[in-house]
């Protein structure tokens, strides 16, 4: 009974609940009750008629509906529920009527707190009240004299109803014990018995519930009571992840909620809590690094921040019109997915994603874990959500500056994946690192992270390369006999050496002398360009310039004399 039948009703309630002055809902409580009595359930009702018995108002709203009884009856209980728990709760003490709590009720009439609920609806009325500052059910001392004396019958058939007899208490108790270890819960054990001995489940547990709170050292089913400890926590917190990613995945292993909370003894509420506490922990663990700009203090500025990146349509626009040149390879043909970002573009994205940090962190210092509320959790998750497409889109518009710095730094026979995968560390680090609010624009920030990570890592890279050689030179590692003697691969290293030599005669001397330093032919070290330059007394990019030409030259005098460059 946890949705309403016919939409009106629905949206009628809402708006009470949401703006009725509190002394307006106990009226229209009132109202509601008086009507639901009078509800035939193969009659039809017109929502005007209902809506004027409720709150006194003619509305003009939905003037050909017409409700069937029995719908009418579900959602005006459901009226009645929503209204009376929107109520505020007023202190016991400080209730003008005496008050008797639902437990006092149940004994008074000798029934059971699921047929005191189901009374309600009936017409008895109830108030939310605090006792010892928690908020539960309390019911007018009058009021449940005016419902005794309007529904005589009703109270003495519940009464007859749950009062069970010595012996019939002994047997629920019997079989109780006997499903009890199969595994049962309670639920299912009473619904069980009352089926078999023709009782309500509501008496049977209430009598399973009577005697293990009056016997609590051998009670049926003990109220699992006491703090866990964290590993206890930890594994119901991992067994509800395995749960839902079972269910993502499609791949029920039949270990549900329910099954969850009985393996550790415990009700779905508190697993719940359990499972919230142990991702709030986890969540305030993680730190968050963003920098700060006042203007995330202004709450004026909060919507311009988060609004849609400037040029959003163009920009989908060319991405959805991008194609990678033709003489990229397959393999870096998603470097040209993702169309370059403005200056303003980029610094939108930036003041974003770090105002969305800067909100994260402010969120998980006032988290308290184990109050943590399903809310929060959620807020949590979307901004985290809200930085990784900040970040993503960051870096993927800037991939191909990584393969513009490696293609520099590649040297022969070096793998350019390598570099690319190293530089792409360097780009992840930047986008976290930069600053927007300093005008500069992030290529530039990134190339230098780039390079300066190049220069670390490429010697080291090197240096292990070469304190951890098999023992042949890498000229010969592309070879698909390795089983030669040593007289035959020098012979071979000196035959490579000499058509590489008849080859760089080809060349001027200057050209000729720029590539012999640049890859160490002579079996000198490798020489910077800056180093090339200062030799020759030229810049480094005049070196580059010389070095690719020269190359170039030596594929194409290669490829006529029909010889394999080493």
């Amino acid at each position: 009974m946890s949705e309403f039948k016919i939409t009106a009703l629905k949206e009628l309630t809402e708006q009470q609940t949401r703006y009725a002055p509190t002394a307006r809902r106990q009226a229209q409580i009132a109202n509601a009750q008086k009507l639901l009595g009078e509800i035939e359930p193969h009659k039809t009702y017109p929502y005007q008629y209902v809506c004027y018995r409720l709150t006194e108002y003619r509305s003009e709203a939905y003037p050909d509906l017409c409700i069937r009884g029995d719908q009418l009856r579900h959602d005006l209980e459901l009226f009645i529920r929503r209204l009376e728990r929107s109520l505020p709760a007023v202190p016991a003490e400080q209730s003008v009527e005496p008050m008797l709590t639902l437990e006092e009720v149940s004994k008074r009439f000798n029934v059971s707190t699921k047929t005191i609920s189901r009374w309600r609806v009936k017409g008895l009325t109830a108030r939310r009240v605090k006792v010892n500052g928690r908020s539960q059910l309390g019911f007018p001392a009058a009021a449940v004299e005016k419902f005794l004396a309007e529904h005589k019958v009703l109270v003495e058939k519940g009464s007859r109803f749950s009062h069970l007899s010595d012996a019939e208490k002994e047997e629920i108790l019997r079989l109780a014990r006997e499903l009890r270890e199969s595994g049962k819960t309670l639920t299912e054990v009473s619904r069980q018995i009352a089926a078999r001995l023709g009782r309500s489940p509501e008496a049977v547990r209430y009598t399973i519930k009577n005697f293990d709170r009056a016997h609590p050292d051998c009670a049926l089913f003990p109220t699992v009571t006491g703090p866990l400890s964290e590993s206890t926590k930890q594994q119901m917190y991992l067994a509800k992840r395995q749960h839902e990613l079972d269910i993502q995945n499609a791949k029920p292993t039949g270990d549900t909620v329910t099954s969850i909370a009985k393996r550790f003894n415990r009700t779905r509420s508190s697993m719940y809590r359990v499972v919230n506490e142990v991702r709030a922990k986890e969540l305030v663990r993680t730190p968050v690094d963003f920098i700060y700009n006042p203007e995330f203090d202004d709450p004026a500025r909060e919507a311009i921040i988060l609004a849609e990146m400037p040029g959003k349509a163009e920009f989908e626009a060319k991405r959805a019109a991008k194609s990678p040149p033709k003489d990229v390879p397959a393999h870096m043909a998603h470097l040209y997915e993702w169309p370059l970002l403005t200056k303003e573009q980029e610094q939108h994205l930036f003041r974003k994603m770090n105002f969305l940090k800067y909100k994260l962190h402010q969120l998980q210092q006032s988290l308290d874990p184990a109050k943590a509320k399903v809310a929060d959790l959620m807020k949590i998750e979307e901004l985290k959500e809200g930085i990784r497409e900040c970040r993503d889109l960051l870096i993927n518009c800037n991939q191909r500056l990584v393969y513009a710095q490696a293609k520099q730094k590649l040297a022969l026979g070096e793998n350019i994946d390598d570099l690319v995968s190293d530089g792409n560390l360097s780009l992840m680090r930047a986008v976290e690192k930069f600053d927007y609010s300093r005008g500069n624009k992030f290529s530039t920030y990134a190339t230098w992270a780039i390079m300066k990570n190049f220069a670390r890592s490429i010697p080291d890279a090197k240096t292990h390369k070469q304190r951890y050689m098999t023992g042949h030179d890498e000229i010969f590692e592309a070879k698909a006999d390795v089983r030669s003697d040593e007289q035959e691969v020098l012979a071979q290293a000196d035959a490579a050496r000499a058509r590489v030599n008849r080859l760089l005669e080809h060349l001027d001397a200057r050209t000729r002398e720029v590539i012999r330093m640049r890859t160490g032919l002579d079996g000198s070290e490798e020489m910077t360009l800056e180093q090339i330059g200062q030799h020759f007394g030229i810049t480094k990019e005049r070196v580059r310039q010389i070095n690719v030409r020269g190359m170039k030259m030596l594929r194409e005098w290669a490829a006529k004399e029909n010889a394999e460059m080493p």
